[in-house]
């Protein structure tokens, strides 16, 4: 039993789930759009997810306390350098056009971590922007880039599947800010801050029906696919509501992460009939 905990501790903390969920959105995306699901994509976004996050997260405890890091924590490094590797092989495999927004979309994750203003400050702790940044560099990562790969026109019903996205990374963050209500620095102004955590659950209802309504209204709107969007906006709402300021470990890390994970397979059932991905 503890040799399990230690395998799913690892597989939350070295952002495996994360990178899963981001790779979902992304199908999604795919099948959206009738495209081709690009395997060598689906890989790099997902080496880069795995990067990216571990980099945020663990960067400067490496650096500060190389010689004292913790067993797994020495793990989820070495892990990410093979997977870093893994990232750099998989750029050789895509479009010079990819591999520019790639680059954008980088480097608002490496001036989230790292301090590029006065005062040693970086994105994060610009204050209100926080999860404005994680819904951009996630819809930019799951929406544009599979569209950018397919050489599609972004016109704007696209432009429209990118907002939608976006507002449901923010939905998707709620829980995590709520449960940080009473660690994050003050001067981060993050909405439950700004609000009140009551107010933050109003908040990400009032989006949960932008995105509905949007969609319900769309030109190229599909029953079988607005099934599966409402089915899921209906548990980011119910996850949003019974999330709380101290709430369990993994409520957050493991469960609300999973929502992009249980989209693509309530999609895959009502569009497909069974959850197969045709590579």
């Amino acid at each position: 039993m503890k040799y399990l905990k230690n395998t799913f501790e690892l597989y939350i903390n070295s952002s495996i789930h994360v990178s899963l969920a981001v790779v979902a959105f992304t199908l999604i995306t795919f099948f959206e759009h009738d495209l081709i699901p690009d395997l060598n994509l689906l890989l790099f976004i997902f080496f880069a997810s795995i990067t990216g996050y571990n980099f945020v997260k663990y960067a400067g405890i490496a650096k500060l306390h190389h010689l004292s890091l913790a067993k797994n924590l020495k793990i989820i490094q070495i892990f990410s350098c093979f997977c870093f590797i893994a990232l750099v092989y998989f750029c050789f495999q895509l479009k010079m056009e990819v591999l520019i927004a790639t680059g954008i979309l980088g480097a608002f994750t490496l001036f989230y971590a790292i301090p590029v203003f006065g005062g040693g400050k970086n994105l994060r702790s610009l204050p209100g922007i926080k999860i404005f940044i994680i819904a951009l560099v996630w819809a930019g990562s799951t929406v544009l880039l599979p569209l950018i790969n397919a050489e599609k026109f972004l016109g704007i019903e696209l432009l429209i599947d990118f907002v939608q996205r976006i507002l449901l990374v923010i939905i998707l963050t709620l829980p995590f800010e709520i449960r940080d209500l009473n660690f994050d620095n003050e001067n981060l102004g993050t909405i439950p801050q700004k609000l009140g955590s009551s107010t933050t659950k109003i908040f990400g209802t009032f989006l949960i029906l932008i995105i509905f309504l949007v969609e319900l209204f769309q030109e190229s709107f599909n029953s079988a696919e607005f099934l599966a969007l409402g089915a899921i906006l209906f548990l980011s709402g119910l996850f949003l509501w019974q999330s709380k300021e101290d709430q369990k470990k993994y409520y957050a890390s493991f469960w609300v992460e999973a929502v992009p994970i249980l989209y693509l397979g309530v999609y895959l059932i009502v569009n497909f009939g069974l959850p197969q991905i045709p590579f």
